[in-house]
């Protein structure tokens, strides 16, 4: 098993600059996702550990030994890819098998070792199917099955999930979270999923334009954001940003005014709130009033959507809750709930 560290990592074609000075240490057995989203740099990030693309500036080193000039079949990393890249000649077992042949692992060994790999997966009933014969599930499964057989010291997943259904995803994010407990291999995960990322990590990487935005333990990353990028991309629905002014304790919107506990004074500031913490309520007993725009049933719960002056907010209710378009209603929250943001830098204030 190996840690991967990455040290001021710059990726560039001629002008642009896909991943710039990145530096980051993944731990030994770790479980990193790498989030953001499309050209932010995650997959970028992922090919350079792999061998796949040469970094323009910067070092990779993997259980301690720098990297940068072994080929991508001496590094002793396993990739998982979106498109699932199996033989449609090959059977199950001869899919799992291929990297035992490639790396002239003995004969010998080999049934046994497809065999193990098969049932972490729950294929070795299917060892004699082609692909063809196998559903999106467990095709995924089986280039799973195929990147564990020779047990790597680095796993390195590039959106592995998301060609396959919101119900098979659910149950292959389970599966992909038992698995690397159970194996405890360093596992790099890409995806713009943010759902996948808050299950499966134990820690996330959110990039943006080539850089590290936030890294931290999920419920960080959700409960304290560093950044309005964060602020706005992580949480399902995403938290509500209120552009406004911060004057004298107070955080002052076109549609209300709420007092903050803070001392900064400055022309153009944002709020966020995130939807579960916001409650509504009968019109004059809100901090602020609106107007209904849209009522959902998620299943588990509700969301509302209301318009006050130039903003929407999205409201979580319970399951049972009921209300009208175009309704008139109020809105509560505690100021110990929000968050602050300057409109210039971006950062948390």
């Amino acid at each position: 098993m190996a840690s991967v560290t990455l040290k001021g990592i710059t990726k560039r074609w001629n002008e642009f600059i896909a991943v710039k000075d990145l530096s980051l240490l993944i731990e030994d057995q770790e479980f990193l996702v790498l989030l953001g989203p499309s050209g932010c740099g995650k997959t970028t990030t992922m090919r350079m550990i792999a061998g796949l693309e040469e970094p323009t500036h910067g070092e990779v080193f993997i259980g301690g030994r720098k990297v940068n000039e072994d080929l991508p079949k001496d590094r002793d990393v396993a990739m998982v890819f979106q498109n699932y890249g199996l033989y449609p000649h090959l059977s199950v077992y001869e899919n799992i098998r291929y990297p035992l042949k490639v790396r002239k692992v003995p004969k010998s060994s080999h049934l046994e070792k497809v065999r193990q790999a098969a049932e972490k997966v729950q294929l070795d009933h299917l060892l004699k199917r082609k692909p063809r014969e196998l559903s999106g599930g467990q095709r995924q499964r089986v280039a799973l099955a195929r990147a564990i057989v020779r047990t790597p010291t680095v796993f390195l997943m590039d959106e592995p999930l998301s060609n396959l259904d919101a119900k098979l995803r659910v149950t292959m994010r389970a599966e992909l979270k038992h698995l690397q407990h159970e194996l405890k291999i360093t596992t790099v995960y890409v995806t713009h999923d943010q759902i996948e990322a808050m299950t499966l990590a134990d820690r996330v990487a959110v990039m943006d334009h080539g850089i590290i935005s936030q890294m931290g333990p999920p419920e960080e990353i959700y409960n304290d954001p560093a950044n309005l990028f964060v602020a706005g991309f992580i949480g399902s629905p995403p938290m509500n940003l209120m552009k406004g002014k911060l004057y004298e304790n107070n955080f002052q919107h076109p549609n209300f005014s709420i007092s903050i506990n803070h001392k900064a004074n400055l022309e153009e500031a944002t709020l966020g709130i995130r939807p579960e913490d916001l409650i509504l309520c009968a019109a004059q007993k809100g901090v602020l009033k609106g107007t209904v725009y849209a009522h959902e049933l998620t299943g588990e719960s509700t969301l509302t959507t209301i318009n006050v002056g130039p903003d929407r907010l999205t409201i979580r209710g319970p399951k049972e809750f009921k209300i009208n378009i175009d309704e008139a209603v109020g809105v509560q929250f505690e100021a110990s709930k929000c968050f602050l943001f300057s409109n210039q830098t971006g950062e948390r204030i």
